[in-house]
């Protein structure tokens, strides 16, 4: 499959102290990518302003969006985004989802569900309110309408909910896939009842058990393996067109630990590509 890596290294909808390192994970992540396949997005240095929206740092990552769209506008073959935090997804679906007139399922693989609003956000950090966002419900200089509806998301080795997320989750009937035997196979069969025919893939490294990864802000016990991620990958892209992805919160602590982790970086990657 031909593919393009477009690079975000986005740290401003991050709530973590060290957000700053997802610059270091991107940039890592890059280097063993293809150079030719390769597409940057330049980041704002500044954290910018909330503007009073419940959105810490909120005009950097309207402008982040708007520089991605544009990137994503002359990006050959399928987009593959690496950030950067899980905030940078609101541009690549909403980009992916309004290309076919066809439905497109969005399979979320994350510890958390980020389905917090402004209102009920703990922190005020975008990248726990991206999907939320996505489903309609955030500031207007982020969200003019729903990218998809609750039907068509998959929620996939989610274990760690806000209270407020859990209810609304519930509430919107959202499919969710919990760690568990048959992880692969269970996501698969989610994704099919979406009835969509096509599908981005959203990768925050911290769906992997801490065991399997060490570079992550917001680890949670009892993740998947890095074996049952890339089979629930393959078994997706069997399943529907793959037609965009992303692979989202790397933060490692320093150089020699990104090296630790590029091997099962490189691993999801290819079960993307190939």
């Amino acid at each position: 499959m031909a593919a393009s890596f477009v690079i975000v290294p986005q740290w401003q909808g991050s709530g973590s102290a060290r957000a700053m390192r997802l610059i270091d994970g991107a940039q890592a992540i890059r280097g063993d990518l293809p150079s030719s396949a390769t597409i940057d997005v330049n980041v704002p240095p500044g954290a910018g302003e909330s503007l009073e929206s419940g959105v810490h740092r909120l005009t950097s990552i309207a402008t982040v969006a708007e520089r991605l769209d544009e990137a994503l506008a002359g990006a050959p073959g399928v987009p593959i985004v690496i950030g950067g935090d899980c905030g940078i997804e609101l541009a690549a679906v909403r980009r992916a989802a309004a290309a076919s007139d066809e439905p497109t399922a969005l399979v979320w693989f994350d510890a958390h569900a980020d389905a917090n609003t402004p209102e009920s956000s703990p922190s005020g950090a975008f990248h726990g309110m991206v999907v939320r966002a996505l489903l309609g419900d955030g500031p207007d200089r982020l969200v003019t309408g729903p990218a998809l509806t609750p039907d068509l998301l998959v929620l996939a080795g989610t274990r760690a909910l806000d209270d407020a997320e859990a209810d609304y989750v519930d509430a919107a009937g959202i499919r969710v896939v919990a760690p568990q035997q048959g992880f692969a196979d269970a996501v698969v069969d989610a994704v099919r009842a979406t009835g969509a025919t096509r599908v981005y893939v959203h990768v925050d490294l911290d769906v992997l058990d801490p065991a399997q990864i060490h570079g992550v802000q917001f680890p949670e016990p009892f993740g998947v393996s890095v074996a049952e991620l890339t089979e629930a990958i393959r078994g997706v892209r069997d399943a529907a067109q793959l037609v965009g992805a992303g692979i989202t919160e790397f933060a490692p602590a320093d150089p020699s630990e990104a090296v630790e982790d590029l091997p099962a970086i490189l691993r999801i990657v290819s079960a993307l590509v190939r």
